[in-house]
């Protein structure tokens, strides 16, 4: 699991608590270059730290990008985190990353080939329009995929409400999860999604699961 986005929660959500993070980890080297084991670069020494910062549960490993603490640039992160994903992936059957909201973090083309992209819209038709957009952005972008879905969240109705728009995305519907009170009272609680024990949005996550190892 990696979290690039930089208001992380999705350690909250899996109830972990991470010790670092890569911009963490950058902004701890650039203070004190001088703690760089000698005869090895700094690019070197950062993936390093960053493949110890992993944290590593059950059933899973969680990788934070974070935020500066100070105003800056995501470049070097995003250039640093692109590296490094590319090489650590390749010990994993199965990677999922948590992108921030909106058309920033496909410009950043931080993955630039991926099995599945999935855009989660809330239950609107400016949400599927906005999934729209983004989908538009990575073909124009040149960012290889396989797939690309859509998951609409949240449903509080119909989803035929949001056939017209749903077509009109180019995107392939691949769930629609209910609105669920437990869901909201583990947020407010800042409790971790796996006592969730809602059989409605179990299921749904399920079958988008499935749908997805099926390609």
């Amino acid at each position: 699991m990696v979290d690039a986005d930089p208001n992380s929660v999705l350690p909250s959500l899996l109830g972990v608590k991470p010790e670092s993070s890569i911009v963490g980890i950058v902004e701890e080297i650039s203070k004190k270059m001088d703690k760089i084991p000698a005869g090895m670069t700094k690019e070197r020494y950062i993936e390093m730290r960053v493949q110890e910062s992993l944290s590593e549960e059950e059933g899973f490993d969680l990788l934070v990008m974070g935020r500066p603490e100070g105003p800056g640039c995501y470049c070097y992160v995003n250039n640093l985190l692109r590296g490094i994903m590319s090489r650590v992936t390749k010990s994993y059957d199965f990677v999922i990353m948590d992108n921030a909201a909106g058309m920033e973090h496909i410009s950043r083309r931080t993955m630039r080939s991926l099995d599945s992209l999935v855009l989660v819209s809330d239950y609107s038709a400016v949400g599927v329009r906005s999934a729209k957009r983004i989908y538009e952005l990575a073909k124009e972008l040149d960012i290889k995929m396989k797939g690309a879905y859509l998951a609409v969240n949240r449903i509080t109705g119909d989803i035929v409400a949001l056939g017209d728009d749903i077509k009109d995305s180019g995107l392939k519907l691949i769930g629609a999860i209910p609105f669920s009170e437990e869901v909201n009272s583990l947020s407010i609680a800042d409790k971790p999604i796996f006592g969730l024990k809602d059989k409605s949005v179990r299921s749904e996550v399920g079958k988008i699961f499935n749908a997805l190892m099926k390609g």
